[in-house]
């Protein structure tokens, strides 16, 4: 869950630098033309900014660390660069690198969401759980009304097999972002694992209450009945 709450919030920080949703040969056609701007302007750091939001598009996650490279060589406190470069060599499995970039971020601005929500994610990768959870403590202090916070955290816990603390963090989060069916699932499937098939059942009641479709939850409901059975 940690990492499926960076990637979102990752794909909306993309989405604000670039334009709508684009194909894979838009997204080739786009580089072409910021490849031939960048060889006639090549100290316009926004272009190169461009440049690598599209191979992050294209999954080019090598010239995309390259271009932020260049940035940051230029403009060492670029937030843009240096936040992607980060999640960019996350990717690529430099962890090491991607802490740095993160707590160099986070130095200079303490209230960047997706750099604490990243940088949680990739000490927890490296097995600094504890660390891990010692962000997410902070980020729900930092972020009280954040719901990816809780759920970031709930997932956590549950590693930790501190499910009491997981289940209040799933519910806070559900309680927060009451349309998310993804956080409700979460909170129904930790309940159904510790056999707590009503608890689950009233949980996606509720969001079906809620508006949210039934259908969305029937292979819990079917599990929930089995349990009765």
């Amino acid at each position: 869950m940690v990492c499926r709450v960076i990637i979102i919030a990752v794909f909306s920080l993309l989405i604000s630098c670039s334009a709508l949703a684009q194909t894979m040969q838009q997204w080739r056609d786009s580089l072409e033309v910021l490849n031939r701007q960048i060889a006639q302007s090549p100290s316009d750091l926004e272009l190169h900014l461009h440049k690598a939001a599209v191979n992050i598009e294209l999954g080019e996650w090598e010239y995309a660390a390259d271009e932020y490279t260049l940035v940051l060589a230029k403009d060492a406190t670029n937030p843009a660069a240096r936040f992607f470069r980060a999640y960019t060599n996350t990717q690529l499995h430099r962890y090491d690198q991607a802490l740095f970039d993160y707590a160099e971020l986070l130095r200079v601005s303490p209230l960047h969401f997706e750099a604490r929500l990243g940088h949680a994610y990739v000490q927890e990768k490296t097995g600094r759980r504890m660390e891990a959870l010692d962000e997410l403590n902070l980020m729900v202090e930092m972020f009280p009304d954040s719901a990816s916070a809780y759920a970031a955290r709930a997932d956590l816990e549950n590693t930790l097999h501190q499910t009491e603390l997981a289940l209040y963090d799933w519910e806070r989060a559900v309680q927060t972002d009451s349309l998310n069916a993804d956080y409700v699932q979460s909170h129904a499937l930790l309940l159904l694992s510790l056999e707590r098939g009503e608890e689950a059942r009233q949980v996606l009641d509720a969001a079906v209450a809620r508006g949210l479709p039934r259908g969305l939850f029937q292979p819990l409901y079917a599990r929930i009945k089995r349990m009765k059975e």
